[in-house]
């Protein structure tokens, strides 16, 4: 595709501009589906993983329709952390240098962790766009620092986590201090119910844009490693032999085993940084810092911090702990593989995993069997190849029983006999299974 199909959608020439500058060479298909329907007016609910280009889904059109000849709140995007808030304000300071709109287009970062009376100050004169974390805005708008009443559209970027981090509420509240018709534009990975009960209370008929995302990217492959009676700081030691990440991502279900495998991996010479809920806002800019100086090629996160930062340059993601839905593992390993670039998906699992493996290849998604030792990968075999043994073992020991002959007479110490007898047929079965293969 030539940039002539973003043309299609209906855009601006600025704007048009602008995306030859950004080198995208042909829309997503969230951005082919909903940037039309942006335009028109349309409420929109967009669900498709990270990584798919959402982000400037709803920013060009946003920015398509901005009229700088009104100095008003025009746009108001919220994002669940910090982190997200100010990458997105990253993106939309690009466009407006790349549009040479700079003083003509005015945007404001609106999070906490910054001076209130100097953010106060700078919003006497109302910005066009307003990007910032829901509480925060919340709380200028309470001391009437600020008004979205005037703005036509409101982003809820990664709603799904804004409803597990208890943020939905603050965005209620903003709502109900904009204007009943304002355009709703809202992105998530995954529509729990409860974010669906909000819907019905804020938008009548919305076009709901679903992406099927392939759970298995043709650049991207998965592996498999059983733990069995290994430590997983171990297994993890011998995987960064045999890999050479740009950045890695090693996911925990919890913020507890985050800081034990971190630690442990510190301990066997792996220097990682690590980010999770638990840290103080300090703490995670500067590992964000870190990170972003590739001062790390080992990041271990858990799921709640990692799904509000876009780590870039991810070539391979480990799960050092494998999530309990679907859905998560799908978020995690769309980490890595982003923009048609290469990926491996490295999983550790036990067990209690068997559910959603067999879950997710039942989806379609590929796994390959592995080990790893001396830095070097082997071939392992399926999980489901001990279940078939054990089946088989199951069904021999059924046709055992079947041959013990019955006594007509019950004598004492009977039920011995017919087990030595059963395990004797059993052996006998075995050896029989053996010969035929």
């Amino acid at each position: 595709m030539t940039e002539n199909q973003f043309e299609q959608l209906d855009l601006k020439p600025n704007i048009l501009e602008v995306i030859h500058h950004l080198k995208f060479k042909k829309p997503t298909e969230i951005q082919e589906k909903i940037i039309p329907k942006i335009i028109k007016g349309n409420s929109v609910i967009g669900q498709s993983r990270t990584g798919s280009g959402k982000t400037h889904a709803y920013l060009l059109p946003l920015f398509n329709q901005l009229d700088s000849t009104k100095r008003e709140v025009q746009f108001v995007i919220t994002a669940p952390t910090r982190e997200l808030a100010m990458q997105i304000y990253d993106e939309v300071k690009k466009i407006i240098q790349l549009s040479n709109k700079e003083g003509e287009w005015v945007a404001k970062l609106l999070v906490g962790g910054t001076d209130k009376q100097k953010m106060m100050e700078k919003l006497k004169q109302p910005p066009h766009i307003i990007v910032g974390t829901p509480g925060r805005i919340l709380d200028l708008v309470k001391e009437e620092a600020l008004s979205i009443y005037s703005a036509k559209s409101f982003v809820i970027d990664e709603a799904d986590l804004m409803l597990d981090l208890g943020f939905i509420n603050d965005v209620d509240q903003l709502l109900v201090r904009a204007k009943r018709d304002i355009q709703l534009l809202v992105f998530s990975a995954t529509i729990p119910v409860r974010l669906q009960n909000f819907f019905k209370k804020y938008l009548e008929n919305p076009i709901y844009v679903k992406v099927n995302d392939h759970f298995s990217p043709e650049t991207m492959e998965h592996l498999l490693i059983a733990v069995k009676h290994k430590e997983k700081a171990d297994i993890i030691l011998e995987i960064s032999k045999a890999i050479n990440p740009y950045i890695s991502i090693i996911f925990t279900n919890g913020k507890k085993q985050a800081d034990e495998l971190a630690s442990e991996l510190q301990e066997k010479g792996i220097d990682v940084g690590i980010i999770h809920g638990g840290l103080t806002p300090r703490e995670r800019k500067r590992v964000l810092k870190d990170i972003q100086n590739l001062r790390y090629q080992y990041i271990v996160a858990t799921d709640l911090a990692a799904r509000g930062i876009d780590i870039k340059g991810v070539s391979h993601v480990i799960n050092a702990d494998l999530p309990k839905e679907e859905e998560f593992y799908i978020h995690r390993v769309g980490r890595t593989a982003r923009a048609g670039m290469e990926g491996t998906a490295i999983s550790l699992y036990q067990e209690a995993d068997l559910k959603l493996i067999q879950k997710l290849e039942d989806k379609g998604l590929s796994f390959q069997y592995v080990g790893v030792k001396n830095g070097e990968w082997t071939k392992a075999k399926s999980w489901n190849d001990r279940q078939l043994r054990k089946n088989t073992t199951t069904e021999l020991e059924k046709e055992a029983w079947k041959r013990v002959p019955k006594a007509k007479k019950v004598k004492p110490g009977y039920k011995k006999k017919l087990k030595k007898q059963q395990v004797s047929i059993k052996k006998q079965l075995q050896k029989n299974t053996k010969h035929k293969k």
